[in-house]
Formats: C-alpha cells, sequence, structure tokens
C-alpha cells in the first residue's frame, strides 16, 4: 500500500468515536479523530445520564464526555476540529476530504452520529425563537412559563420531566396510545403534576409572531384539531444519520443509516461505522462504546493484514 497520513481516520468525537480513539491510541496507532464541533456528540445535551455503567448516582453528559476526551487525550489521540466534505474510498487508500486540504488513511471508522429529525412543523421558522430539540440547553428560558414537549421515546420522556424544573406546565404529545420509553422514566413522567399527556396526537402547526404562542394538534383517530397555548415546543421524534458527505459511497439503509456487520465493518474494506451513524436496534452510550472498541480492533486487524 502507498503511503499515508495516518493509519487510521476517526470522524466523529461522540462516545463511539472517542472510545475508538482510546482504543487505537492504546494499540500505538498513527490515529487521528476529526470533529466537526465539540467533543462528546449529542450526550453534550443530556442533562443527566443514569444507565450508564460505573456511575450509580449518575452523570451529566457534559461530565461524562470530558471524561472520555481527557483519557483519549492523555493517551496521545490527536483531536482536530475539521468537517468532513466528501471521502474518496474507491482505492485502497482512504481520502477524506476536508474543506482546506485532503488527508489519507489506511482505514477510516464513521462515528459521525445522527441529528434530531423534523417534523417539518415550523422548525425552520422558530429555531431559536420557541422550537428547540434540546431541553438542557433552552429549559432555563421558560421558567414559570408553559410548554410542548413532542415524542414518547426515552429522551422525549426524560426531557419533559427536566423541562418542569422550569416550566410552570408541560404538554407531552404522543401520536400512540402508550409511551415507548424506559417504565422508569413514565412512571416519573405519570407522577409529575406539571406534565400532561396528550395520547393519539400529533402537531400539525406552530403559530406566533415574534416567537412560539400556540401550537396546533391533531388526534390522530377521531381528527379532531385543537390549538394548545404555548410559550415554546421541542421535539424529540427520532433522528437522521450525519451522512451527507458519503456520497453514496458506502451501503445504507433505506432511512440513510450506514450497514455494518458485526465487527463494525462495512461495504468498504478498511472502512468501520460505528454509534447512532450505523443500522443498529439499539442506539445508547453503552453500545456506542462497544461499537467504538470492536471497530477499532477490527481496524487494527485490517491494517496488520494488508
Amino acid at each position: 500500500m502507498a503511503e499515508t497520513d495516518n493509519d487510521l481516520v476517526i470522524i466523529g468525537a461522540g462516545p463511539a468515536g472517542l472510545t475508538a480513539g482510546i482504543y487505537a491510541a492504546r494499540a500505538r496507532m498513527n490515529v487521528l479523530l476529526l470533529e466537526k464541533a465539540v467533543p462528546g456528540g449529542q450526550i453534550l445535551v443530556t442533562d443527566w445520564i443514569e444507565n450508564y455503567s460505573g456511575f450509580p448516582e449518575g452523570i451529566s453528559g457534559f461530565d461524562l464526555s470530558e471524561k472520555m476526551k481527557t483519557q483519549a487525550e492523555e493517551l496521545g489521540l490527536k483531536i482536530e476540529t475539521a468537517e468532513v466534505h466528501s471521502l474518496n474510498l474507491a482505492g485502497e487508500v482512504k481520502e477524506i476530504i476536508l474543506k482546506d486540504r485532503s488527508i489519507t488513511s489506511k482505514s477510516l471508522i464513521i462515528a459521525s452520529g445522527a441529528s434530531p429529525r423534523k417534523l417539518g412543523i415550523g422548525e425552520d421558522k422558530f429555531m431559536g425563537k420557541g422550537i428547540s430539540f434540546c431541553a438542557t440547553c433552552d429549559a432555563p428560558f421558560f421558567k414559570e412559563k408553559t410548554v410542548v414537549a413532542i415524542g414518547g421515546g426515552d429522551t422525549a420522556v426524560q426531557e419533559a420531566v427536566f423541562l418542569t424544573k422550569f416550566a410552570s406546565k408541560v404538554y407531552l404529545i404522543h401520536r400512540r396510545d402508550k409511551l415507548r420509553a424506559e417504565k422508569i422514566l413514565q412512571e416519573r413522567a405519570f407522577e409529575n403534576d406539571k406534565i400532561e399527556i396528550i395520547w393519539d396526537s400529533i402537531a400539525t402547526g406552530v403559530e406566533g409572531f415574534f416567537g412560539v404562542e400556540s401550537v396546533k394538534i391533531k388526534n390522530v383517530k377521531t381528527n379532531e384539531e385543537k390549538t394548545l397555548k404555548a410559550d415554546g415546543c421541542f421535539i424529540w421524534v427520532g433522528i437522521l444519520p450525519n451522512t451527507s458527505f458519503l456520497n453514496e459511497s458506502l451501503k445504507t439503509d433505506e432511512t440513510g443509516f450506514i450497514q455494518a456487520d458485526k465487527n463494525m465493518q462495512t461495504s468498504v474494506p478498511g472502512v468501520f461505522a460505528v454509534g447512532d451513524v450505523r443500522d443498529t436496534p439499539l442506539r445508547q452510550i453503552a453500545t456506542a462504546v462497544g461499537d467504538g472498541a470492536m471497530a477499532a480492533v477490527s481496524a487494527e486487524h485490517f491494517i496488520e493484514n494488508l
């Protein structure tokens, strides 16, 4: 193989990417981690994490990401702030194209994560003006106000409970007649007198002049429509993979998540996918960490066999 700038390049510094970096650095690989924003990924905007082993009292998302980042850097991992624009995976050498230059690598781990899915109810118009995808970031702006939260999974229910620390009233809108969140999270929501769950309903629009003033909802069983007066709207209805730079260079599922086998190997030899960007049945910090460890070991074996 031709000479390359790196043995391994990792794209994304969430739990999966940082763990891959830790394992690769311990293996004394020449590894570079690229992150377009701040290391930590989605856990940076998670208020409190209670289901990650080793922290029985819980830990904030910020603190956990800082611990991971510090550990990786102390092992010698190089972390660079840079956004990947595209990839050239046609040959044996992997080319990663940035804004100002290209770098090469023998192997590649994609840990670029995912972003919140939009409903098309006014997110672009009211983003930062009452619509948010992050309670940890924006809940303090709604002290003693009424807000709408949309979703029924772990994130939606956990964040709705967190909102009650500030808001006087939280409407939780869910399109089904039961929540999908963990039972312990559901119990907390049911027991919180600031939360009112509106079942079998979807949000159809957000209205307001300078900011959010109301949210229109529709019952999916009766088609009844009504408007809720609200000062804010928080949306948690799933995620979409951050894969715009792939340019169809890897095999993905119908929604764009990268397909990988049990060793995190994608459709291109030497390219691995981990964490939320991967087609996987469970997206948790624990599974992301496992993905990262497996991918780093797989990348090491791939390079050894070149």
